[in-house]
C-alpha cells in the first residue's frame, strides 16, 4: 500500500525563476505568452532531455455566471470573454506547467485538463455528470463575491460532485473580488 507523501510540498518551490528551468518554460511559452494546445498535443523538449508528464483532469463547478470560464482563460492565457455566456456544454483547457521534485531533482511536465460545465446543460443532459466524474482528480468549487446565492449554493456543488470515500482535492475558490482583479483561495481539502 503507497503511504502518503510527508506534508508540504514535494516540488521545488520557485523553480520556475531559475535559469535552469528556462528551457521547459520556454516549450511552454511563446511571445512572453501561453502557448495553446489541443487535447493530442504536448510540450516538445530535445530528444535527449526525458520528461514525464503527469495527467490531472481538473473539473470547474459552480452556479451559471461565477466565472468558471473566465477562470479557466486566465489559467490558459487567453483572452477572458468580456460579456457572460452559458456553456453550452463541456468546454475543456489543456495547459501545461514544469516543476522539478525536491526528492530526487527530476523535472516533469503537470498536464492540467480544465473541464468548465454549463449548469443548463448539465440539467438537460443526464450523460454529462458521469463523463465529468469520470477519472476527475480535482473539483474547484466555485463562488462569485458579488453573488450571495452561489456562495449558498457551495454546499449542493459539494455534495454533486463528491463522495466521502473519495479521493479527489476539493477546493473552495472565490471570484469577481470587487476591489481586486483576481480572485481569493479560501479553503483546499486535499486527501491525496
Amino acid at each position: 500500500m503507497a503511504q502518503d507523501p510527508p506534508p508540504g510540498s514535494i516540488v521545488t518551490p520557485d523553480w520556475h525563476r531559475c535559469a535552469e528551468s528556462k528551457d521547459f518554460f520556454d516549450r511552454i511559452m511563446h511571445k512572453k505568452k501561453r502557448k495553446q494546445f489541443g487535447l493530442l498535443e504536448s510540450p516538445m523538449m530535445a530528444p535527449h532531455v526525458a520528461v514525464n508528464t503527469v495527467h490531472y483532469k481538473v473539473l470547474l463547478s459552480g452556479k451559471s455566471g461565477v466565472g468558471k470560464t473566465s477562470l479557466a482563460a486566465r489559467l490558459a492565457g487567453l483572452s477572458i470573454p468580456n460579456m457572460h455566456y452559458e456553456t453550452t456544454g463541456i468546454e475543456t483547457i489543456v495547459l501545461y506547467w514544469p516543476v522539478k521534485l525536491r526528492e530526487n531533482g527530476r523535472v516533469l511536465f503537470f498536464r492540467l485538463q480544465l473541464w468548465d460545465c454549463g449548469e443548463n446543460a448539465l440539467r438537460r443532459f443526464d450523460h454529462l455528470i458521469p463523463s465529468c466524474k469520470e477519472q476527475v482528480d480535482a473539483v474547484l468549487f466555485l463562488f462569485s463575491f458579488t453573488d450571495r446565492t452561489s456562495f449558498d449554493d457551495l454546499p449542493n456543488q459539494i455534495a454533486r460532485w463528491s463522495e466521502p470515500s473519495d479521493r479527489i482535492v476539493k477546493m473552495v475558490v472565490g471570484t469577481k473580488y470587487p476591489f481586486v482583479d483576481t480572485g481569493l483561495f479560501l479553503s483546499s481539502n486535499n486527501k491525496a
